[in-house]
């Protein structure tokens, strides 16, 4: 911390110039005299308002005034208005241009307090009707804590550990799985991460069906009692027209985490199915499709993805691009080369990405371009193609190349770490078929036009007769 007197002048520190601090002084007296008479005129009418209200300066109430010893510490917040700076503030709070100065010469940490939003929160300590220090949340984890003591200023940045909650939720897919996951509780985060978990293995736009489920099992960060973040899914199940896919993150030695099936392959794949979010499928893989424009039959070696101009397209793996540049009836293209065996092909695309040349690395699921109509199209859509070994192959049913796992040396260390959130989760999935097959008995038996099977369960659940 740096040491800054409280002085009738301010302190200066002997490593620096007279003649900047002085000129930095001179500079906060001046914001303090730029605030003109109408500033002024608004201030006194908000605290005669406030007076009015039945709370007097620095937010003590008038019927407890005179109850509460005078030297009680207190808190008062202030809310950051439109036009707001901290001088304006100060001068409501009738703080001097001295104190102003001593505090921002305090250092970087104090330099945030230039860049004030309206509605973020600024905490003063008072004592006896004396400032004592000053909080500003600069982030969810961290605070800006001034405090004088004497006529000495510090700041220090004091770091807050957020409360981790664990959730479940189950949802069952009736219009959309959007719809499905707000219905659960997810948030609009939280429903991204499950479809990027498992965006390798179903494509969330061609294949999710009415009736299809998930479990979900994730964190949720909390501060002060109030939720402020989503933390990660720690396991999950999405069954997709009869078939579970579950997935459980795994932390390991080094530190990082990612995601992995029960067996342990990796849920990341080379490839994901699908580079753009689309509208739909306006021509598929088909060798003797007629040309729409030209008129004959032309081979159609890809898939078009129909989506607005502009929409991102992202590349399915990692690789190299060896083309972005116009090319015939693609216009502009991108190509990239995965390893030795695989290509990817992204035609007709309106821009590219920033950035994006020949020969440049790049990640999956990074950003190489957006869906446009330039070539030979008859409206915006992607045409996407998938190569192996320079042979074009169907993408949307292409066996794609298998997943990394956890070496065997370490499946032990695998399974005594996933096992409880895989119990867990097992048991989330029969509660809900339970509470399934319960509600499915009950309506059958409630159903008035089927005696015979109202006879039967009677039947099974009576005890059997005396012998």
């Amino acid at each position: 911390s740096v040491i800054i007197s409280d002085g009738t002048s301010p302190a200066v520190d002997p490593r620096h110039s007279t003649a900047g601090k002085a000129s930095e002084f001179i500079f906060y007296q001046s914001w303090f005299s730029e605030i003109d008479d109408a500033d002024e005129s608004e201030s006194a009418a908000q605290e005669i308002a406030t007076e009015e209200s039945g709370t007097l300066a620095f937010g003590k109430s008038l019927e407890t005034l005179g109850e509460e010893p005078e030297d009680v510490p207190y808190w008062e917040s202030v809310k950051v208005k439109s036009g707001d700076n901290l001088a304006l503030i100060f001068k409501r709070k009738r703080l001097s241009a001295n104190m102003l100065y001593n505090i921002m010469a305090l250092g970087d940490d104090t330099a945030i307090l230039k860049r004030l939003k309206p509605g973020q929160e600024i905490r003063f300590l008072f004592e006896d009707g004396q400032f004592e220090a000053l909080q500003y949340d600069v982030g969810l984890t961290d605070t800006l804590y001034i405090k004088k003591l004497g006529d000495i200023y510090s700041a220090e940045i004091l770091e807050t550990e957020l409360e981790t909650k664990v959730i479940t939720a189950s949802g069952t897919i009736r219009e959309s799985l959007f719809l499905a996951g707000i219905n659960a509780g997810l948030s609009d985060n939280m429903i991204m991460q499950l479809t990027n978990l498992y965006g390798w293995d179903i494509d969330f736009a061609l294949e999710v069906r009415k009736r299809d489920e998930f479990h979900v099992i994730y964190e949720e960060r909390y501060k002060d009692g109030e939720k402020v973040q989503d933390g990660p899914i720690l396991a999950a199940e999405f069954i997709n027209r009869g078939k579970s896919f579950k997935a459980v993150r795994y932390t390991h030695a080094d530190g990082h985490s990612d995601y992995y099936a029960t067996n342990g392959d990796s849920m990341r794949k080379a490839f994901l199915r699908t580079p753009v979010e689309f509208t739909r499928i306006s021509s598929r893989f088909n060798l003797g499709r007629k040309h729409p424009i030209l008129n004959r039959i032309r081979a159609h070696k890809g898939v078009d993805y129909a989506a607005s101009t502009g929409t991102p397209v992202r590349v399915t793996g990692e690789g190299v691009i060896k083309l972005a540049a116009r090319k015939g009836g693609y216009g502009k293209a991108i190509i990239v080369q995965h390893g030795g065996r695989y290509t990817t092909v992204y035609g007709h695309l309106s821009r590219y990405a920033r950035g994006i040349k020949r020969g440049m690395h790049v990640k999956q699921g990074q950003i190489i371009g957006y869906v446009g109509m330039t070539g030979l199209a008859t409206g915006p859509h992607l045409h996407y193609e998938f190569r192996v070994n320079g042979v074009h192959r169907n993408p949307l049913t292409v066996k794609l190349p298998k997943a990394l796992r956890i070496p065997d040396n370490l499946m032990a260390e695998f399974n005594t770490q996933t096992e409880p959130l895989l119990a867990q989760l097992n048991s989330i999935t029969n509660k809900i078929t339970v509470a399934v097959i319960d509600n499915q008995r009950q309506a059958i038996v409630d159903l008035p036009c089927c005696p015979t099977i109202v006879a039967l369960n009677e039947k099974k659940n009576s005890s059997p007769p005396p012998k």
